[in-house]
């Protein structure tokens, strides 16, 4: 009897879901289809290189360039080659589009989570403070070339500064990174600025709900330790069952956000920190992304002293390993290639997915919520930022 290959599942069935369940257990359910049983393989079976990447683009709307991005890395790992260009060389268009991304979240994302949308599922966002950003929230065509996306970064800075901030970035922070200290700057700048306004309206929910850190930390400033610890996670996302939807390391549930970046260090883990400071870390990276940007050639590479490390390593003949830290947290893909360098197996590892894990941090901070408190369930959501669709007991609440 003739037999056939199973069709490829379809993309639009396959984005999957969040919902928060203010104090019940597990506080958060869902997931996300396309990453499990092998799903992405089959969709990607047989591609090759350019294909590759636009593929997981389209895939993975959200966070397109990094998937791209990623994506290419892990490509040319795989084919055992050494990605082009200078590995040291501060890598801007990452920047601009992560610098995207954050703003993209604030003007769209957060208006969803507050507590009116998440009663009533619907926000209209107010997109005038963005009249005259130079960085549109969806790009025509992002910059390929260093010095275009180097310029577009230096103009997010004049704007910042002249438009929003009213001062320099660096004396910004000097004088307003600190949790009051902002929390007052966003007060007073309420009526006019609508990510400020949201984040006054969190403040005293988010400075309150103060919940024990475990960051992800698989990147290391030691190379041979990264490298090891890549490894041994390379395995975890090929090997063990479940692990790209409910991942683990070492046993532990983990954060992923942008505060859990390489350049900010080791953490001491398990010391509550508040949801206002998860919150408050996109926009402290908006500001240094844009600064950094105004001080280059002088500024760091792609490496562990980079605002946002990547890179890839070959694991095995045909295999290769990416990652890249973007705006959500930390990105991996994982390819395996045929000898004619079509792929085999395809595999990623999201933010989202170490977020909302079941038995994570978020999941227990939810549940330990009362159960009509909607409010503060949308805010979490709004700090952990998934990629995709999330709601409050049924309440949407984002994407």
């Amino acid at each position: 009897m003739k037999t056939t290959a199973p069709h490829p599942p379809r993309r639009d069935a396959l984005a999957g879901e969040y919902q928060l369940r203010p104090g019940a257990k597990p506080g958060v359910l869902g997931q996300r289809p396309v990453l499990g049983d092998g799903r992405l393989g089959q969709l990607l079976r047989d591609q090759r290189g350019d294909t590759v990447v636009n593929s997981l683009g389209s895939i993975f709307t959200l966070c397109a360039h990094a998937h791209r991005h990623t994506a290419a890395l892990a490509l040319t790992a795989a084919q055992g080659q050494t990605p082009s260009g200078n590995a040291d060389r501060p890598l801007f268009a990452l920047w601009l589009e992560t610098a995207r991304d954050h703003l993209r979240s604030m003007a769209l994302d957060w208006p969803q989570r507050l507590p009116s949308a998440s009663v009533s599922g619907i926000a209209t966002p107010d997109l005038q403070w963005l009249r005259d950003c130079p960085l549109p929230l969806v790009a025509r065509q992002a910059p390929t070339d260093t010095a275009a996306a180097l310029d577009q970064l230096r103009q997010l800075r004049a704007w910042l500064e002249d438009r929003i901030l009213g001062q320099s970035i660096r004396q910004w922070l000097q004088d307003c990174s600190a949790p009051e200290a902002f929390a007052n700057w966003c007060q007073a700048r309420a009526e006019h600025l609508p990510p400020a306004r949201f984040l006054s309206s969190w403040y005293p929910l988010a400075s309150g709900l103060r919940i024990p850190t475990h960051g992800l930390q698989v990147l290391h400033q030691d190379p041979i330790l990264q490298i090891q610890q890549l490894s041994e996670l390379a395995r975890a996302m090929v090997h063990q069952p479940g692990f790209l939807q409910q991942p683990t390391w070492r046993g532990e549930c983990l954060e992923n956000g942008p505060w859990t970046r390489l350049r900010h260090g080791p953490r001491q883990k398990g010391v509550p920190r508040s949801a206002w400071w998860r919150l408050s870390a996109r926009w402290l990276e908006l500001l240094a992304l844009a600064d950094a940007a105004s001080h280059a050639p002088n500024a760091c590479g792609a490496g562990a002293g980079a605002m946002l490390a990547t890179g890839a390593l070959w694991l095995a003949p045909g295999q290769g390993l990416s990652w890249c830290e973007m705006a959500r947290g930390l990105l991996l893909h994982w390819v395996q290639l045929d000898a004619a360098g079509g792929v085999l197996d395809y595999r990623v590892l999201a933010p989202t997915e170490w977020n909302f894990h079941p038995q994570g941090a978020l999941a227990h901070a939810v549940s330990n919520l009362a159960t009509n408190d909607r409010s503060s369930a949308a805010m979490l959501a709004a700090a952990f930022d998934p990629c995709v669709s999330c709601s409050v007991l049924g309440a949407t609440v984002g994407h």
